[in-house]
């Protein structure tokens, strides 16, 4: 069984975030990158996969040079290889162009399961991993907390609002898109890191993967045109007296504001 798992590398979340000069997106240089938190726990799902039985790890990721350190870590956490998409063109490429590139990924690899995070840390769209099902024309769920694979099938739960739970079998191949919190991400190991810099970490690029003229930024359908830190309110209210005080007090503000 082969296993495809789609990671994103995303600022750190500890990293001081500053719009560009253009105001399109962040300024990137000089800070730090890391695995998109979501994307942990869909590595881990695969790799139990593979602890469970006869199944290979395949990690993808889309970007420039720097996207190799994260493969690289998901190397030493235990994935078997690695597929890389280096292309100046997939860099901006929207949502869709994204679903493209990855759809291509799998269909090359013959993956019989895809496993990806819910969303990513930075523009938490959550569109993705439908996008790619649609385009492989395989079944998908989103929000999984947790899988039980069988030979033809796999049965997850998925986390629906307001707490509750919904039990689907999908017959593979298929997506399955991963809520956080539903394992418990393994660290890589000082062997698994020094196993990892043996590892292959194959390099494509949108021609190789027949996808040159329908993805990337140039066919983007959507764009973001501007991005701007929230501005700062320039007064505040304090709340004065005893605890109960302040809590009725605060109470009464939200009703006002009809929050409550």
């Amino acid at each position: 069984m082969k296993v495809m798992v789609c990671l994103k590398q995303v600022p750190h979340q500890d990293a001081r975030l500053d719009v560009n000069s253009d105001g399109t997106w962040i300024q990137e240089d000089n800070i730090k990158f890391e695995i998109n938190s979501y994307d942990t726990y869909a590595i881990e799902e695969a790799l139990r996969l593979k602890d469970a039985g006869d199944a290979e790890v395949v990690v993808v990721s889309i970007g420039p040079d720097r996207v190799t350190q994260a493969l690289r870590t998901a190397l030493g956490m235990g994935a078997d290889r690695a597929v890389h998409v280096n292309d100046a063109a997939a860099q901006g490429a929207d949502a869709l162009g994204t679903a493209k590139i990855l759809a291509a990924v799998a269909k090359e690899e013959g993956a019989d399961v895809i496993f990806t995070g819910l969303m990513a840390d930075d523009d938490n769209a959550s569109a993705i991993p439908p996008m790619v099902a649609e385009l492989l024309d395989m079944p998908s769920a989103t929000g999984v907390t947790a899988t039980e694979i069988s030979e033809a099938s796999i049965k997850v739960e998925r986390e629906l609002e307001g707490g509750a739970l919904e039990v689907v079998e999908l017959p593979k191949p298929c997506l399955i898109a991963i809520q956080t919190g539903a394992n418990q991400v393994r660290y890589a190991s000082l062997k698994g890191i020094m196993q990892a810099k043996k590892k292959p970490v194959d390099v494509k690029t949108l021609a190789d993967l027949g996808v040159a003229d329908s993805a990337g930024h140039a066919h983007n359908k959507a764009t973001i045109n501007k991005i701007s830190v929230p501005a700062k309110g320039d007064t505040a209210e304090i709340l004065e007296g005893s605890t109960d005080e302040i809590v009725t007090q605060l109470v009464g503000k939200i009703k006002e504001l009809g929050l409550l």
